[in-house]
């Protein structure tokens, strides 16, 4: 099974690429965030970062699994993405009020 270069391709390469530059970011932030509930919440999200990373770098794999497995694989990116966006508006809400 060759590697097909179409639009679908360059589009996945180019989330890979924006994946990981975001990645870098979020571990150059680490060392600026002190503790307590912010730097709690950093370190989920800097997990979750890095599980879409890891599953970003293996979508180019995914033709070789069968389609249930990539099913399944796609429902977790989905559940993990929605944690993703309710602990970042959760961690927003927290910086507000230490602002404030």
């Amino acid at each position: 099974m060759g590697v097909q270069v179409d639009l679908p391709f360059f589009i996945n390469a180019s989330a890979i690429a924006v994946m990981i530059v975001g990645l870098f970011m979020v571990l150059g932030l680490r060392s600026k965030i002190r503790g307590g509930s912010v730097g709690n919440a950093w370190k989920i999200l800097t997990g979750l970062v890095i599980l879409f990373t890891l599953g970003y770098l293996a979508t180019p794999f995914f033709g070789l699994l069968p389609a249930d497995s990539v099913r399944s694989v796609f429902a977790l990116i989905f559940l993990f993405g929605a944690v993703y966006v309710v602990l970042t508006v959760r961690l927003v809400h927290r910086i507000i009020d230490e602002l404030a």
